[in-house]
């Protein structure tokens, strides 16, 4: 199987996407499998920041330092260097199908319709809500990370 690369998408890159990325390398590296992971958003308003200290404490509490992550916005180069890309939500992923270069050979989707029921399903934003919706948020990516693995393993990425 070839390498998998997996960009996760929001729109800040500093909550949801951040957790998205740290749950499935943590989920991939226990299933064994090689993978490349990255997050970014579509808005360039944190580039260059760490993820909201919430997310970072939420990923610590599932083992995961996310302290290192460093916020950036999505690129041109990463529709071709990426074999997927995920959304974390409707908007994102159609600002993503806006922006893909003609000669883009990613895959482009919505994260949690990776998870059987919650097809269509935006992954909760927890940014302007209280401390426990970024447990949610990481529930829900976690969800999507185990899916995800799952098809990498059965060869479906």
């Amino acid at each position: 199987m070839t390498r998998p690369a997996i960009l996760f998408v929001c729109l800040g890159n500093i909550c949801r996407s951040p957790l998205a990325e740290a749950t499935f390398r943590a989920r991939a590296a226990d299933a064994g499998i090689d993978v490349q992971a990255d997050s970014a958003g579509t808005g360039g308003w944190h580039i260059g920041e760490p993820p909201d200290r919430r997310a970072q404490r939420t990923a610590l509490r599932h083992g995961v330092d996310i302290s290192r992550y460093c916020g950036r916005q999505v690129e041109a180069s990463d529709f071709r260097r990426f074999s997927h890309v995920f959304a974390l939500d409707l908007d994102n992923l159609a600002v993503l199908h806006r922006i893909k270069p003609a000669d883009a050979t990613v895959k482009i989707g919505l994260l949690l319709d990776l998870v059987d029921g919650m097809e269509g399903q935006a992954v909760a934003d927890p940014y302007y809500g209280p401390d426990d919706g970024f447990e949610e948020t990481w529930d829900q990516v976690d969800r999507a990370a185990m899916a995800l693995v799952a098809r990498l393993a059965r060869g479906r990425g």
